[in-house]
């Protein structure tokens, strides 16, 4: 089998699609024909060699795919050859095929296709577990989402317009306005002109939000803990602000890294806010946590009242331009990786 390769750290060009042996399930294994798999902002700053949880190069990342059952180990009783399901994978998921443990797969529900079932999983899932799990997200609450055109931006937009009332601000390029407006956000502010706090706190007469979504880190997190009104939840769950365009610049990563705020409990009583951080890749040994929540996306799936916007797929031996697609921050919504015989492109 075929499976897209780091070969080292840097740009887009090291990735390499390589041949590997097909694998083998233990007894508690399912192996997947993956018809699709997920490109997340995660799998760029593990190419650069800043994803500290990603393995050493040469290696093959990867949080989710979706695909058909091929084979299933000997204790295996709820998956058989032919289902078609999703699989949670702690790497590995941009290959033409995944082992996984059972307890990371699940049955896509009826209705859903490949493309949708491989973009469920990291976007939406982090979108979910912030704001319910974490941000507790209330009626008529108001919510600033960072790189609200992503894939997690545009699943936080869907899922707060399920709760009544929530006010949405988002900042965005100002390419990406209209589509975001017209997925429910009703303030999308071009951070590339204006100040996206000084904004913010015009258009609520200076009282600021409840929750902010920030994957962007550093100084940020400063400005976004400075917005919350009392009672507000900031929720770090990545450091885009690392990243510059190609592979590792040492320099500016340093500058980011000595930008990070620091908050003492002291800070927290004094304002009454709470900060908290996410790490999907974390929980996916926690099953029964993952598991409730992807039931309540498949329910809410299944309502039609979240659907993965998906932007673009890319053929696994396109992977190097999908990258620098993600990377340049060209998508509204979700990036896809197609094994080759399954693409259309």
């Amino acid at each position: 089998m075929k499976a897209i390769t780091i070969r080292r750290f840097g740009s887009p060009s090291v990735l390499e699609l390589r041949d590997y042996p097909e694998p083998e399930p233990s007894e508690h294994d399912v192996v997947i024909e993956v018809r699709a798999s997920g490109l997340n902002f995660a799998e760029v700053m593990a190419r650069k060699g800043l994803y500290p949880d990603a393995p050493k190069a040469p290696c093959v990342v990867g949080y989710e795919a979706s695909g058909i059952v091929e084979k299933v180990g000997s204790s295996v009783t709820a998956f058989r050859p032919g289902d078609s399901v999703i699989a949670l994978c702690h790497f590995g998921a941009h290959a033409e095929k995944v082992c996984v443990p059972e307890a990371l797969v699940l049955a896509m529900p009826q209705g859903m296709n490949f493309e949708q079932g491989a973009a469920l999983p990291v976007n939406y899932l982090t979108a979910h577990h912030i704001l319910f799990q974490v941000a507790a997200l209330r009626p008529k609450e108001r919510v600033l989402i960072h790189m609200a055109g992503g894939g997690v931006g545009m699943a936080a937009i869907q899922l707060c317009r399920t709760i009544e009332g929530v006010e949405l601000f988002g900042t965005a390029s100002a390419a990406k306005r209209a589509m975001i407006r017209e997925a429910g956000c009703d303030h999308v502010i071009d951070y590339r002109k204006i100040d996206y706090a000084d904004e913010i706190k015009r258009l609520t007469q200076g009282q600021g939000v409840d929750v902010v979504m920030d994957a962007l880190g550093g100084r940020d997190w400063k400005k976004g803990f400075d917005l919350l009104r009392p009672a507000g939840r900031l929720v770090a769950f990545g450091f885009a602000n690392l990243s510059k365009q190609g592979g590792r610049h040492i320099v500016h990563v340093l500058g980011e890294l000595m930008r990070i705020p620091r908050f003492s409990p002291m800070t927290l009583m004094d304002h009454n806010r709470s900060v908290a951080g996410v790490n999907m890749g974390h929980l996916w040994s926690h099953r029964d946590l993952l598991v409730g929540e992807m039931d309540h996306l498949f329910k809410l799936f299944t309502q039609g009242k979240i659907a993965p916007n998906i932007d673009k797929c890319f053929a696994f031996s396109e992977a190097a331009d999908a990258h620098r697609y993600l990377e340049e921050r060209k998508n509204i919504g979700k990036v896809l990786l197609i094994p080759d015989r399954f693409s259309k492109s």
